[in-house]
């Protein structure tokens, strides 16, 4: 054997490590065509895990990251190569994207057959449903279609069973969704036989959250193992599989692994460009229902204001990280010369209570907030003592100038259920006295919650955070005009003392 000969047979040898090797090498004549990112080996490395013991995997991530070509056309080709008796079923919501990806298999299979010992077998023409002289095969259809007479002895692949959001929205949808899968897709599974399903996580009772509402998640004893990969990771979904730290973008097929400003950028324009909803769903895997939120997101874009007025008093307020929550919220805004409230920045993330603090001071300082409002409910004093060591610490560190006078530190005590709290403020957004103005661009995630928050769910520090900048900072409607002075009453002293409605009381400053 030739040097040339033994280096070709290493190369076939490894392309069968993962489904992403498997690319490099069926396009080693054109690299630029399949280009191996961080995402696609995490990926690749959980396909190649799947079998009798690991038989359900649950991929989410933003489109035009290669997830369909790794998941539904490499995966089919690498399983081939090492079971090549076994029947592939490959589905789609519409028939004519799984036929797609069936010739493209098919296409591999003519070309590279031979240095896997597979062959066509003779006469099958059918691109819905071909077989190889060795048994295997692929059948192809769409979501609603039959697979009747075909069982899948070796892996089922569902890519994106819902069209569009429109499709994932209509329950009549959903369920049609949902009865396929159930009477005619798993039906042709044979036992032990593994699944892949990879989609848009477009809404929260899709088949994505179906599945795992009645089956679960591995980590939490059930059967799913879920690659949940975000396009900016927050952290509120858990650790990252990726090992991404929060505030990290995605990797993408177009841009280089250590591209970080790059990827950053990539991903910035695409929250800037996509709705709150749109980004939560396609970008983030965190589909949250439109329905009964208390801000619209078309309102919530319309104030945003590239022009803010100059400032009068500046704040920043904490929701801190506590009572079963590890994501602190924080924003900074300013009450501005024409009696309205801009927010600027926002610092919310997942934190210990040493690291809100320490970020809670860090803004302040930048923006040259005069007070801190936190929220103290689980903490109680100890959540001022957090902020006052924080800022003694940095300016003992250098990291805030030693000069600087510390801002007050005013607790804030949350005395009604948050509905009760968020409403007033809702209404100060809609009458156009509550705006944002991101000194880094657009609020995306702060208006994501307002736009999608409903009652009963889970509390989000953003929107707690810029409920209390609006009660400590925001003067009462009726006496805006005749006040003129930075030290006039915000809405929560006037709620304190009678002078606003009912709802505005729902937060006490003290």
């Amino acid at each position: 054997m030739s040097d040339a000969e033994l280096e070709a047979e290493l190369r076939r040898l490894a392309a069968w490590r993962d489904p992403a090797t498997m690319g490099l090498y069926l396009n080693s004549d054109n690299p630029d065509v399949f280009k191996v990112r961080a995402h696609h080996r995490l990926i690749a490395a959980s396909l190649a895990q799947l079998g009798p013991q690991n038989d359900r995997l649950l991929v989410i991530t933003p489109p035009q990251v290669g997830k369909s070509t790794l998941v539904s056309e490499l995966m089919s080709w690498w399983w081939l190569t090492l079971h090549p008796r076994d029947r592939i079923a490959i589905t789609s919501y519409a028939a004519s994207l799984a036929l797609k990806k069936s010739r493209t298999v098919r296409r591999w299979v003519a070309e590279h057959g031979h240095e896997f010992g597979l062959r066509l077998q003779p006469g099958d023409s059918a691109i819905y449903d071909w077989s190889l002289t060795t048994g295997g095969g692929i059948r192809a259809a769409g979501v609603g279609g039959s697979l009747t007479g075909f069982p899948t002895t070796g892996v089922g692949i569902v890519d994106d069973p819902h069209k569009d959001r429109a499709e994932a929205e209509s329950p009549l949808m959903r369920t049609r969704v949902w009865e396929w899968w159930s009477s005619v897709f798993l039906s042709r599974l044979r036992p032990g036989v593994p699944l892949a399903l990879v989609l848009t996580h477009w809404h929260e009772d899709d088949l994505a959250g179906r599945v795992l509402a009645q089956e679960g998640r591995v980590e939490e004893g059930g059967r799913w193992r879920v690659v949940h990969l975000e396009a900016i990771h927050t952290g509120l979904h858990g650790p990252d599989p990726m090992g991404r730290a929060p505030g990290e973008p995605l990797t993408h097929p177009a841009i280089p692994d250590e591209d970080q400003a790059a990827l950053t950028a990539h991903w910035d324009d695409k929250r800037r460009t996509s709705t709150p909803r749109d980004w939560g769903s396609l970008y983030q895997g965190d589909p949250k229902p439109a329905e009964g939120a208390l801000l619209t997101a078309n309102l919530l874009m319309a104030r945003r204001c590239p022009s803010p007025a100059e400032a009068q008093r500046r704040a920043v307020a904490v929701d801190p990280s506590g009572g079963g929550r590890d994501t602190a919220g924080i924003m900074a805004g300013y009450l501005g010369t024409d009696e309205r409230l801009y927010l600027t920045h926002d610092r919310t993330a997942v934190m210990s209570s040493d690291a809100w603090s320490r970020a809670a001071c860090k803004l302040a300082a930048e923006t040259g907030a005069q007070i801190i409002y936190v929220e103290r409910n689980y903490g109680g004093d100890m959540t001022t003592l957090a902020v006052r060591t924080a800022w003694d610490a940095l300016q003992r560190e250098g990291v805030i100038p030693s000069d600087l006078l510390p801002p007050y530190v005013q607790p804030v005590t949350a005395r009604t259920g948050k509905l009760l709290r968020a409403e007033p403020i809702a209404q100060q957004w809609q009458e156009d006295r509550v705006r944002t103005a991101g000194a880094a661009g657009p609020l995306v995630e702060l208006e994501q919650e307002w736009a999608t928050w409903q009652p009963g769910a889970a509390s989000p520090g953003r929107i707690d955070a810029s409920v209390y900048l609006a009660y400590g900072l925001l003067r009462p409607p009726s006496t805006a005009q005749a006040i003129s002075s930075p030290a006039g009453i915000s809405l929560a002293q006037a709620a304190s003392s009678g002078r606003t409605g009912s709802g505005l009381g729902a937060v006490r400053l003290r």
